[in-house]
Order: structure tokens, then sequence, then C-alpha cells
């Protein structure tokens, strides 16, 4: 090549500057980053690379208003606290397309979708909360049986003892609120002590029973009522009773709102209804959207040529 440039030296067409053969609009040539070359595969191939590794792509948040607010709870474990600020149930509720539950809630599909993509966006650089659908389920039950269990039956006597600290202090001023918030504890209590009970002493078992066989390190089990479809249909349904009784103690008290003359025994009971509320919330989420539905799916291909069991009755359940 032939273009008089000054460094330009020799019958080689040696480069001065860079003491070696000239080789226009490479680095260190006078050229560089005023002109661009054209016309080469290798340069179209350098000018991609480079596009592609400048260039920011879009991030998909895979927020959709059709999948349901399980699945989404699943995928992003840390939008469940947005959710619980917005009210979104994503506990009992988790198998409601998010559209739906959205609308049950009174909010603006196009708002909460925002608000959850930004909250994703914020936690991209934050460390990554525990993937329960990603362990077996026998770690899972485990994690709920020491964690959620364990704290459950301290929280419902601590609250059981804060509430009658309480009633006897403010039964002149609040003694109706204070006497129909017992009338809705007592019976929670009750339901779920026996229900926490039933979960140990039959369904867990069967759970992690069927996980071990699964893995070839257990026998196969024998499950209560024939399939584990059964009890687990019934703690779905006393997930809901829970939750409907939850929401009417939290519209009781106003979302927990203290009262002008509230002492901090009073504030210490609805601080321990609302950390009751909120572990209940993960409690069922991990049983209801995860170790449930993976269980039966276990089972079933344990048993690939079993009847199904859909609507088929337990013969050992009353009511």
């Amino acid at each position: 090549m032939s273009w008089e440039c000054p460094h330009q030296s020799g019958d080689d067409q040696t480069c001065d500057r860079l003491g070696r053969a000239c080789e226009p609009v490479s680095k260190g040539c006078v050229l560089y980053g005023h002109v661009q070359r054209i016309g080469t595969d290798q340069e179209e191939k350098t000018m991609n690379t480079t596009k592609t590794q400048t260039e920011t792509p879009k991030q998909e948040t895979d927020i959709r208003p059709d999948q349901t607010v399980g699945e989404l709870v699943i995928r992003h474990p840390r939008l469940r606290a947005r959710l619980e600020q917005l009210g979104v149930d994503y506990c009992c509720g988790g198998k409601r397309p998010l559209a739906e539950a959205v609308k049950v809630a009174g909010l603006e599909l196009k708002t909460v979708l925002a608000d959850l993509e930004q909250g994703l966006r914020a936690d991209q650089a934050g460390a990554g909360a525990t993937d329960w659908a990603a362990v077996p389920l026998t770690v899972l039950a485990d994690h709920i049986l020491d964690t959620h269990h364990v704290f459950t039956k301290a929280q419902l006597a601590r609250i059981d003892a804060l509430l009658g600290k309480v009633q006897s202090a403010h039964h002149a001023k609040h003694g109706d609120m204070l006497d129909t918030l017992r009338k809705l504890f007592d019976p929670l209590r009750a339901e779920l002590e026996a229900h926490l009970q039933k979960e140990e002493q039959i369904l867990f078992p069967a759970i992690k029973g069927i996980d071990a066989f699964a893995a070839g390190s257990g026998a196969r089990p024998v499950v209560h009522c024939g399939s584990v479809a059964h009890p687990i249909r019934q703690m779905e349904h006393e997930h809901d009773g829970a939750g409907e009784i939850l929401a009417r103690m939290r519209e009781l008290t106003g979302g927990y709102r203290l009262p002008a003359d509230a002492c901090q025994t009073f504030q210490a009971l609805y601080e321990a209804l609302e950390a009751l509320e909120a572990d209940l919330h993960e409690h069922i989420h991990l049983e209801n959207n995860i170790l449930f539905p993976a269980s039966v799916a276990q089972e079933a291909a344990m048993n690939p040529d079993a009847v199904g069991t859909e609507g088929a009755t337990c013969p050992h359940r009353n009511g």
C-alpha cells in the first residue's frame, strides 16, 4: 500500500512509529481512532464482537400476569416481603394467577407489575435467598419442622399470655375489640396446634418416606389412606381456614394499629400477632406451593400405573 504516510519509509513500507510493516488504522497508527477501515471479514468480525461486548442486553424479569402467585414467589423468593406489603396473598392464594390475586387485593395490575419489576432489579446485586424448590423434599420438610413449627408453637403460647394481660389492663376502653380478638385467637390456636400434630405424625413422615424411596435410600412407604394426596388436601383446607382467621384479626385491629393509650404489652401483643401472620404466610407458601405438589409428583412417579386420586375420599376422614 502506498499512501504517502510521513512515517512510512523503505521499499518494504516500514512504519517508523511502530518499527514494523505498515498496517493502516491499526493501534499506534496516526489514523487509529479517526478512520474506520471496512471491507474484510476479519474487521467485520472485530466490529461485531466489540458491539456485543459494549451493548447491555435488556434484562427480562419474567413477571407475567398469567403465572400463579406461588410460581412467582418460588422463582423470586425475595418478592415475598413486597407482596406482603401490597396485601397480595401468595400462600393460601398461591394458586391464583397474579392478575387475579392483584384484583382481589384491590390494586391496579400495571402498578403492581412495575413495583415488582423494580424490586427485582434492586435485588439483583444482593445475595440470593435459599431456593427451596431446588433442595430435596426431606431437607425442606425438616426446615419447616425445625423453623416454622417450632416458632408457631412458641408464638401461640406467647400471644395467649400477652392477650390475657392486655385484656386485664385495657378492658375498660377496648373490651369489645379484645374480647372479639380472643374469640378469634383461641380457635386459631387450637386448630393450628392440631394441624401441626397431624403434619408431624402423619403427613411429613409419609412425604419423607416417599422422598427416601425416590432417592433409593429407603423402602417403599405405606402411606396413610393410600395416597399422600389425601392428607395434603386436608392440610390445604385447614390452611385456608387459618388464613381466613388471620385476615379477620388484621381487619379487627385496623392492621394492628395501636390505640393512643396502648402500653408496652399492648405493643408486644400486636407485634407478636404480626410476626405469627408473616411466618404462617411463609410456612403455608412452602407447603402449598412447593412441598405438597412435589410430593404428589414423586408418589405418582413411584406408582406410574396407579389410578388417579383426584376426587377420592379418605375412609378415615370425618367432617
